[in-house]
């Protein structure tokens, strides 16, 4: 449904905000598009939705050429840029027929979809009110409408949460989840949790430049392991001692806690040590120590983005 193919933006002709992007978008599929500000990827989406001319490279949607058929494009899409573009002197309504209109549905066919993206985005209660009257969280939902008026095959949302209190959050992160089932969606944003709870494949960029694609399973197993953490009440110093001895001096060991209660030791294995479980629950119990808990730290987003993030960035910074 949408394919990126060595895409690059330079503008000034000497630096490229984008250095040869590739992806492929199927149909039906949500994906979170992550970044570090300045990463390039409100100039993708730019350029996705006609709004940008690429330097060079190719970039379809729906098998069309976004350069050499704009037009035909721009109705095959739906795009919620960062700042909802709306006229706050219009009611709710009046808009979203407006929105309808300028993309091409008239008729029985606005009423219905009028009817259907009101439904959607819980807007049945301020269909009557101007703009300007609503809520932060109304005038987003509104923004979501007005992109899903004509139902576009794909939807491309830019910070969709942007301003959302905690329960306008889960109902847009809802909202994205439903739009999946009849919808291509494309979404970027910096709540890493929303990509977390909303889509099925997660694509990074750094520096213009690709540097993750995958499902979040697959990216976090892409890492080293997470830290082995567990919860002992013992001598500190001949905790330490014993664990280090049966791990290695090199293995690096957090301790926090107050001496003579239990102790949190965090162990960074650092990927070579991966089944050290048993050996070290084992180490416990045979030296009298209480063991509370013992588990491993589960690898998240964050530390999917982090790590790919700042590799390029340090990789950057040796060329």
């Amino acid at each position: 449904m949408i394919n990126v193919d060595q895409l690059k933006k330079s503008y000034d002709g000497i630096s490229y905000a984008l250095k040869g992007v590739s992806f492929e978008v199927a149909q039906g599929e949500v994906i979170g598009f992550l970044g570090p500000n300045g990463a390039g990827k409100s100039t993708t989406m730019k350029i996705l939705t006609g709004f940008l001319l690429p330097s060079a490279g190719v970039a379809t949607i729906d098998g069309l050429d976004v350069v050499r058929r704009s037009l035909e494009v721009r109705r095959r899409i739906g795009y919620l840029p960062e700042s909802t573009p709306l006229y706050h002197e219009m009611r709710v309504d009046d808009y979203l027929r407006f929105a309808g209109r300028i993309r091409g549905v008239a008729g029985r066919g606005l009423t219905a979809a009028v009817s259907r993206v009101v439904s959607l985005c819980g807007l049945e209660r301020v269909t009557g009110k101007n703009i300007i009257e609503l809520s932060k969280g109304y005038k987003q939902r509104v923004g979501l409408a007005q992109a899903m008026i004509h139902h576009p095959k794909v939807l491309i949302l830019d910070e969709p949460t942007s301003g959302l209190d905690p329960n306008q959050i889960v109902e847009v992160r809802r909202l994205v989840r439903q739009l999946g089932e009849e919808h291509t969606v494309m979404l970027s944003t910096h709540i890493l949790q929303e990509v977390e709870a909303s889509c099925s494949r997660i694509i990074i960029i750094s520096l213009g430049e690709l540097v993750a694609d995958g499902s979040l399973d697959q990216l976090v197993g892409e890492l080293e392991p997470g830290a082995l953490v567990a919860r002992v009440k013992g001598p500190r110093d001949t905790v330490l001692s014993q664990m280090r001895q049966l791990l290695g001096e090199e293995v690096p060991i957090e301790v926090d806690g107050d001496t003579g209660a239990f102790e949190t030791y965090r162990i960074h294995l650092n990927g070579n040590k991966e089944y050290v479980e048993d050996g070290l629950a084992h180490l416990i119990i045979k030296n009298g120590w209480s063991l509370a808990s013992l588990v491993r730290e589960r690898r998240t987003l964050e530390d999917v983005f982090h790590s790919k993030t700042l590799r390029a960035q340090q990789e950057a910074g040796h060329a």
